[in-house]
């Protein structure tokens, strides 16, 4: 199978080139459009005029570096005209084009309108949420507390993204996304999470794009992509930025960094380094009833955890121009993480409400966590056309070593223990390999059309060795039971094709994905092996209608998957407490996701979304009790289906002058429908999430921002969810000629971000409330310097994100 996969996408490739190697004659003109202080006039539009009559040829937008390219052009003369919400119009000169010639069409300026100075600068600014089809921006720079704030506070706060209190990022819906930082490689879950995307300063980014609506050249994530991109300059120099925090909240929190930028004609060297220190607590407490053989029991935790993490993240590169289309570069990055833990656990055990007995566990634990990415690129430009390609060859190592010792004692209802203390061991060490190479081909076709197709091979293997069991007389020995030696190989081959093309006002996007999986799962303690081998072809198409200047329309279909993480698969025990444990599951399988979605925009400024998702294969946590020994175990299963009917509505409104806002609306129903092995569950459940921002502009150089959220209750998987909801505020002065901003930042003012939630399904019967640290004030200071229009680094999509997301190190 995977033989006859890989000759179908090999000739598929072939025959590519040899159609692009017939393509000539046609004429290419390009060129640049900014604003004041040499800005990229990121998303202005461009018409190719003919002369004598200025027919409209086609038109494109301008990317984010401010470039625009009109291909297949004919023969003749043109001028070009620059359009952007609050600039006037302005045009280029004329050109006159001679057939196979590439023309640049230079640097178009565009000025602010004529009107009220005030007014325009308001409207020239970026907002800070642009909502376009197929993908929603967020741009940090615009708000006061994003600059306080890490990449993953700025993701909990965003539209359509959820932060859940395990630090899981998901967009539509509760599906885990597929993240990517400016092409670098990232860890998504837990204490990677928050050690990479924390130290993630938002005055570094210079946007978020959340795709819900992916081409079919991305991994086919089921659950989204969230591409976070730095900021980026222009021209030849050397800039940086620097940035460094501090905070409290019920204990401190501190943030440095540091990025880089040196470019000249022949090469470009570029790096960051941040180090984060932070303190912090998480409480749950849980009461679960047990009604068996006509006794009331109830098991009450009180779970309290204590952590502080030292973080150091870090990436140095560097592209040599090998000539004007092509370069070959070198990226290294990653993060190195020292983790301290204090755990208590109290269990109140009560029978017939009268107290049983407590046992109390408390540990240390000591986590350090090194993930370190090796990439080799290089991009190419092949002829005039626009002919490219480009290769990514990358290696990843993520080692973790983890050691818990745990001590639990029994009291009876007087307080007297009854027994001697219990000393467990849990050690954990995990070590993760992935050789991930990828080559991506896009040939321009007449009309401003493009082909695009790609390779891809990703190869895993993940060796994990659980250490469980009791001292006895002195020593630590090992329980089979809950140990286990688990070795887990997973090979993953891909290829793409996709077409990008313009039909009078119909813009196409449309492409076919194929993936093949084969993966191993071992238990060497338990001589047990699990085989998988799948392929799927996953389509997208996005269809953009432009009825007119005020009304735009976009209908997309998208199919995408999501593997289970690794840590899912392996089969060993978890221990939390006494009576509560968690387990991997090797028989989960992927989740499938078919959505579509029909956008409306109206002045480029209000989206109205209708959209529909089917979830099969569903996995969610579920709860296997026994009502016996009392013992809860949680493990993942594929519990059933899951269907998604919703609206979204983003809009912005301006109030005043100095006074502007924006509003997020998303109301959707979902209905979960579970398999006939995990009970009779079929429920609806409403969901609504509200998010706003308000800013106010106190004059030139402060200004303020509110911004909340807020979820009504909802159903999860087996779970019942109270409304969750929190409000932040913040403070910014610009200083240092406004090339410094100091910014006052207060987090979760109102103390009411937490998940409070019950579960009452077959014999399980559980109320929940998990809070994490609140109220934290924070005080950031950032500072430019150095030439201000540099260009940064080339993006380096290094194309083993996928795997990187499922790499879970927290447990």
């Amino acid at each position: 199978m995977r033989v006859k996969f890989g000759c179908f996408f090999t000739v598929i490739l072939a025959g590519l080139f040899n159609f692009c190697y017939a393509q000539t004659g046609s004429s290419v003109i390009s060129g640049s459009v900014w604003i004041q202080n040499n800005q990229a006039a990121d998303a202005a539009t461009v018409v190719l005029l003919k002369l004598p009559d200025s027919a409209a040829v086609a038109s494109a937008l301008v990317n984010p570096k401010g470039n625009y390219r009109f291909t297949a052009v004919s023969a003749g003369a043109y001028l070009i005209l620059a359009t952007r919400l609050g600039y006037k119009k302005a045009y280029s000169a004329v050109y006159t084009l001679k057939p196979g010639q590439t023309v640049s069409a230079g640097i178009i300026l565009l000025s602010p309108a004529s009107s009220q100075l005030k007014e325009v600068a308001i409207v020239g600014r970026k907002p800070y949420v642009e909502v376009r089809p197929g993908k929603t921006i967020i741009n940090p720079s615009a708000s006061i507390i994003a600059d306080g704030q890490s990449a993953l506070d700025i993701l909990r706060q965003s539209p359509g993204v959820r932060v859940d209190n395990n630090e899981n990022v998901s967009i539509s819906g509760r599906q885990d996304a597929l993240i990517l930082i400016d092409g670098k490689a990232t860890n998504l879950s837990g204490a990677d999470l928050t050690a990479l995307l924390k130290s993630t300063q938002g005055s570094n980014i210079d946007r978020m794009e959340l795709i819900t609506g992916g081409s079919a050249k991305y991994d086919a994530a089921a659950g989204g992509i969230i591409n976070i991109i730095y900021k980026k300059g222009k021209n030849l120099g050397t800039n940086g930025t620097l940035n460094t925090s501090a905070g409290y909240g019920t204990y401190y929190k501190a943030n440095a960094g540091l990025s880089l930028n040196h470019r000249t004609a022949g090469y470009n060297i570029f790096g960051n380094y941040n180090f984060t220190a932070n303190k912090t607590f998480r409480e749950i407490l849980t009461d679960r009833g047990i009604n068996y053989a006509g006794v009331q029991s109830d098991y009450n935790t009180m779970y309290n955890n204590i952590q502080q993490n030292r973080n150091h993240a870090f990436a140095l590169g560097t592209d040599f121009f090998l000539s004007p289309g092509q370069s070959i570069g070198f990226l290294v990055n990653g993060f190195v993480s020292d983790n301290v833990f204090h755990k208590n656990n109290d269990l109140h055990i009560t029978n017939q409400g009268v107290l049983d007995s407590v046992i109390k566990a408390t540990s240390g634990i000591n986590r350090d966590i090194t993930n370190i990415n090796y990439n080799l690129n290089y991009n190419g430009t092949l002829d005039k056309t626009g002919r490219s390609i480009s290769a990514n060859i990358t290696y990843n190592h993520t080692s973790r070593k983890s050691a818990e010792y745990i001590t639990n004692e029994f009291f009876d209802a007087a307080g007297a223990a009854y027994r001697n203390p219990l000393l467990l061991q849990n050690i954990s060490p995990t070590k993760i390999n992935n050789w991930t190479g990828t080559i991506a081909y896009t040939n321009p076709l007449p009309k401003d059309a493009k082909l695009e197709a790609g390779l891809k091979y990703s190869y895993t293997n993940t060796d994990n060795n659980l250490v469980f069991g009791p001292q006895v007389n002195g020593i630590y020995t090992i329980d089979n039971n809950y140990s286990n030696y688990f070795i887990f190989k997973e090979s993953i081959g891909a290829g793409y094709v996709n077409y990008n093309g313009k039909f009078g006002k119909f813009d196409l996007e449309s492409g076919l994905r194929g993936e093949y999986t084969y993966n191993n799962g071992t238990s060497v303690t338990n001589k047990h092996t699990t085989i998988r081998k799948y392929f799927n072809l996953f389509p997208t198409v996005l269809l953009n209608y432009r009825y007119n200047d005020n009304n735009e329309y976009a209908l997309s279909f998208t199919r995408g998957i999501t593997r289970p993480g690794y840590d899912k698969l392996n089969p060993f025990l978890y221990f939390v407490d006494l009576y509560n444990y968690q387990a991997g599951n090797p028989y989960l399988m992927p989740e499938y996701n078919s959505s579509v979605r029909l956008t409306h925009t109206y002045k480029q400024q209000t989206v109205t979304a209708l959209y529909a998702t089917l979830l099969t294969g569903a996995s969610f946590p579920f709860y296997n009790q026994n009502d016996t020994t009392k013992i809860s175990t949680t493990t993942n299963v594929n519990l059933g289906r899951l269907y998604t009917y919703g609206i979204n509505i983003n809009t912005p409104v301006t109030f005043t002058t100095w006074w502007r806002s924006t509003y997020d609306i998303d109301a959707s129903y979902q209905r979960y429908v579970a398999y006939s092995q995990y009970g009779n569950l079929n429920k609806g459940t409403g969901d609504v999430i509200i998010n706003t921002t308000q800013y106010f502009q106190l004059n030139s150089t402060i200004t303020a921002q509110l911004s909340g959220k807020y979820e009504t209750a909802t159903f999860y998987g087996i779970n019942q969810f109270r409304p969750n909801y929190f409000m932040n505020a913040g403070i910014s002065k610009q200083i240092l000629n406004k090339l410094g901003r100091l910014s006052l930042v207060a987090e979760d003012i109102f103390r009411t971000n937490r998940d409070r939630a019950y579960t009452n399904y077959q014999n399980l019967n559980r109320s929940m409330v998990d809070r994490r640290e609140y109220r934290k004030v924070t005080l950031s200071f950032s500072y430019r310097f150095g030439k201000a229009t540099v260009k940064s680094a080339a993006k380096h999509v290094i194309g083993n994100e996928d795997i990187q997301n499922r790499i879970r190190l927290n447990n």
